[in-house]
């Protein structure tokens, strides 16, 4: 078999990486717990009708094909497609599983996606997210909308990471101040403006004017709009300055000063009252929310969501919610290239037993047997190698401690081959440091 090419967007991490990535996913889901969402797990297909339904993603969305057609097989398979994000499919669960849920509905998801994008650093086409959301029947409060920002930031602040910033914004302040300003199409305008930091303000501009049909004028306007940033509820005054009026803006500012507020209260420079964040999916309605990692501003948001009313809908009965999704995968991928996230052995071994001799191999076997029912994880050495070579592949491997099986009646030894220190010790009742038990995420 000849050596095979790399495929780009689908990252293969080194059990060291690996390792950091299962205690990042642990941490979120405590964190996720300790707020209460129940977790989740949905098909990784949908209908193309579906996912197709909203926003701008017809590009992105990978169809689900059989390679060849099987005329006594399933039909539809090719009316299916990979999952872009966790929202829909959880919108088509709700709908499906509604009349067995607890409304309010809370929910974690950490599951793969996909999207056909051209990968590049942190931007991938197979990828971990880990979402919350929370749904209702018919009205959902605006104070979830305020909550979403603390569970991220609690999140995000277990983990051995750079301090993140969530700028958010409301598409109530934007729909509302378009249609203040006279646009008839406030969804082109929010499309143009989600392409602010990509093309920049001229071409914003021009795209207004197109897709929109904004004048010089509304276009001037609604750049305006999207200058204002604030860390706490003054963005308001700055809204207000601009001389718009339209009830929608007045309910989108109330709404967005008392997310701000609450994160403030909660967690002082958590958020960022943003106005130029829009969210590029059509089916957010109200709160929207980026987040940004200091020093790696560059590659965009790390996590990413907003409220939605419309996107699930049946018999007259609605399920508005409100959900925020961090990119697992494009977090540790950055951090990863930085060298900005290390684990102190890239095993989880703590002690590697040693053989004897192969004919003393179940005395070795029984010692680690102790050993682990005592959690504390243990290998026996592959061969009954002379020691120091034993202890040689327990250095190579990062494990840091060698035991030593007591043979003729002699005491079990273990020994720490770091320091060079051994002792005299009985595997039903040695521990070792609370350190060295499992690798260290740092």
């Amino acid at each position: 078999m000849s050596k095979p090419t790399p495929i780009s967007g689908f990252p293969e991490w080194t059990p060291a990486q690996r390792m950091i990535e299962q205690f990042v996913l642990d941490r979120i889901r405590a964190t996720f717990e300790l707020y209460g969402f129940a977790p989740l797990e949905t098909r990784s297909v949908e209908p193309l009708d579906q996912l197709l339904r909203k926003g701008e993603t017809s590009k992105e969305v990978y169809v689900l094909r059989r390679l060849q057609a099987d005329a006594d097989g399933p039909a539809g398979d090719d009316s299916l497609g990979l999952h872009f994000d966790l929202t829909v499919p959880f919108a088509r669960y709700v709908l499906e599983n509604a009349g067995r849920l607890q409304f309010p509905f809370r929910r974690y998801q950490i599951q793969k996606v996909w999207r056909g994008e051209r990968p590049q650093e942190g931007r991938y086409r197979e990828f971990l997210q880990a979402d919350i959301d929370i749904v209702d029947r018919d009205t959902l409060p605006a104070h979830y909308e305020a909550e979403m920002p603390l569970v991220i930031g609690d999140a995000l602040r277990s983990l051995p990471i750079p301090p993140v910033t969530i700028q958010v914004n409301n598409r109530k302040i934007c729909e509302g101040f378009y249609r203040g300003i006279g646009l008839t199409d406030p969804e082109a305008a929010l499309r143009a403006v989600d392409k602010l930091d990509k093309i920049g303000p001229v071409k914003v501009a021009e795209l207004l004017a197109e897709t929109a049909g904004a004048s010089e004028a509304q276009a001037k306007a609604c750049l305006a709009l999207a200058e204002i940033s604030a860390p706490d509820a003054s963005f308001a005054d700055a809204v207000r300055g601009l001389g718009v009026s339209h009830p929608l803006l007045d309910e989108g500012i109330a709404e967005l000063a008392a997310v701000v507020e609450t994160a403030a209260a909660h967690s002082p420079g958590l958020c960022v009252a943003d106005l130029r964040i829009a969210r590029g999916l059509d089916y957010y309605t109200g709160t929207v929310y980026e987040t940004s990692l200091a020093g790696h501003e560059r590659f965009g948001s790390v996590c990413s969501g907003g409220r939605y009313d419309n996107l699930v809908s049946a018999g007259g009965v609605s399920f508005p919610g409100v959900g925020i999704s961090i990119g697992v995968s494009r977090l540790l991928g950055l951090l990863f290239g930085a060298g900005a996230l290390t684990v102190s052995r890239s095993v989880p071994t703590c002690v590697l037993v040693a053989v004897t001799s192969e004919e003393l191999r179940s005395a070795s076997n029984a010692v680690a047997d102790a050993l682990r029912r005592r959690g504390v994880p243990t290998e026996v050495a592959p061969s009954a190698a002379k020691f120091g070579k034993q202890i040689r592949h327990a250095e190579r491997r990062g494990i840091p401690y060698v035991w030593f099986p007591g043979v003729d009646g002699a005491p079990d030894e273990v020994k720490d081959i770091r320091s060079g220190e051994q002792m005299v010790a009985a595997a039903g009742e040695w521990t070792p440091p609370r350190a060295d038990l499992k690798p260290l995420v740092g």
